[in-house]
């Protein structure tokens, strides 16, 4: 079960869209996906119109259960391979500024409560996205507490250099402290129009400075996506030309986050064989 957290410190940038599109090419694959809405916003399970939940994440928070937690986790609208954790206003209640690591750990325990009640079921949950907040409070943190990889959403405009180190740094700050495991998987940039001067500016600096942590594929700024999401279908039934132009970026995204959850898989048995010697 490969776990990836998607952030942005600065909000209106499309995090839970690109969230969406990946768990759209996700389902087109076959791959059984769930999505942790840990935005109080909840724009994700509104899109992913999930049937209805006896509880909830903020319920999931303060009691942390396997009963609760199966309460919480119901198939989507868009079918049985992707499944919700059901976000809630109220999530906003835990999101503190300076939390226990108990409490940054919580998260981390439900999701291996997720993975245990993986292992009872003939088809697990492959991948796991965890669609943050645009905010650096508990919510965010515990996700990159409990995530394998970061994955950082970007816009190309003049805002975007200090919001992605922001990013960048909260990441390093939980890897050394917290989560030895995670790793940032790369900046996305989203809603990019290929034409446009400033766009191609702003992306050619983000890439003096980051390097090839910017990843090569680009989400191109469409109005497929918000109609899709409007009509609550995944981008990759949408049909339109724009609808599967962008599917065609969440596809190449969605390949870079399968190679890293098999390259995470093969290091595995060397570490616990060299802590075994």
């Amino acid at each position: 079960m490969h776990t990836v957290a998607v952030l942005s410190l600065k909000g209106g940038v499309g995090k839970t869209t690109v969230a969406l599109g990946l768990a759209s090419a996700a389902m087109r694959r076959g791959l059984r996906t769930l999505v942790v809405d840990l935005d109080p916003q909840c724009n994700a399970t509104s899109a992913l119109e999930p049937e209805d939940a006896e509880a909830d994440l903020a319920d999931v928070l303060a009691d942390p259960s396997p009963s609760v937690l199966a309460s919480a986790i119901v198939p989507s609208g868009w079918g049985e391979d992707v499944h919700v954790l059901v976000g809630s206003e109220d999530a906003e209640l835990h999101n503190v500024p300076d939390p226990s690591l108990n409490r940054l750990s919580t998260l981390s325990r439900v999701l291996g409560a997720v993975n245990e009640l993986n292992l009872a079921q003939e088809r697990p949950f492959q991948l796991v996205l965890l669609d943050c907040p645009p905010s650096l409070g508990r919510l965010t943190r515990s996700a990159l507490v409990a995530a394998h990889r970061a994955l950082l959403v970007a816009e190309p405009t003049m805002f975007a250099v200090s919001g992605v180190q922001r990013a960048f740094e909260a990441v390093q700050h939980e890897r050394d402290e917290n989560n030895p495991d995670l790793q940032p998987l790369g900046v996305v940039v989203n809603r990019v129009r290929p034409r446009s001067h400033e766009h191609q500016f702003r992306i050619n600096e983000l890439r003096e400075i980051f390097g090839p942590l910017v990843m090569p594929v680009v989400l191109p700024d469409r109005l497929a996506v918000q109609q899709a999401q409007g009509a609550c279908m995944p981008i990759h039934q949408w049909g339109t030309p724009g609808a599967r132009e962008v599917s065609l970026a969440f596809n190449l995204l969605l390949a870079r986050v399968l190679r890293a959850g098999r390259a995470r898989r093969i290091r595995q048995p060397v570490t616990d064989e060299s802590e075994s010697g």
